[in-house]
This record gives structure tokens, sequence and C-alpha cells, in this order.
């Protein structure tokens, strides 16, 4: 199942432009442009959390503070079911992107 959303966010990725370095680690995948801008990492059997480098913007809803969680990333998203993988989720990646570039 997580593997089927990672596929999912990758492939809205990969719409965003070819300067894309996909880099996996040993506990998450690391995307990076000029920097890093998201990590997408499997936390349980059942949850993706999708880290994000976002300047600006504040914690609401579905989008957290990372907090302790990972200290390179300002944001977090978890995702515990298909519905996760939203347009809105998707909108934030896509500012993390263009953050990064």
């Amino acid at each position: 199942e997580l593997k089927g959303w990672y596929d999912q966010l990758m492939k809205a990725v990969n719409k965003f432009g070819k300067d894309i370095d996909v880099s996996p680690k040993k506990a998450y995948v690391s995307l990076r442009r000029k920097k890093q801008f998201a990590i997408i990492q499997p936390s349980t059997k059942t949850r993706l959390d999708v880290g994000l480098n976002i300047k600006g913007l504040s914690a609401s809803g579905k989008l957290e503070a990372s907090g302790s969680w990972n200290a390179m990333c300002t944001h977090r998203v978890k995702v515990e079911d298909a519905e996760g993988i939203s347009k809105e989720l998707i909108g934030w990646i896509r500012q993390a992107y263009d953050q990064a570039g």
C-alpha cells in the first residue's frame, strides 16, 4: 500500500521538472533540486510521512510543523490513506520545489 502511495507522489513530482534528484537513504527518500525540498518516509506499516521545506508558510490542518520529527524539514504531512495523496499535498510539494530552485 505504501509503495503505491509513493509511486503516486513520484508521478506527480516528476511533472515539476527534469532537475529533481531522487536520493534514497536508509530510512527515507530525499528529493532535491539545488537543495533538499522534500523527503518521503515510511514511518509505520500504514503511514507515509512527507517532510517539506517551505519558508513563510504557517502550519495548519494536515500541514504540521515538523518539530523534532526531522530537523531538515519545516513541515510534515502524514499520509494514512489513499485520500492523503491530495491536490493540496502535491501543491505543498510544488511550493517547496519552487523555493528550492
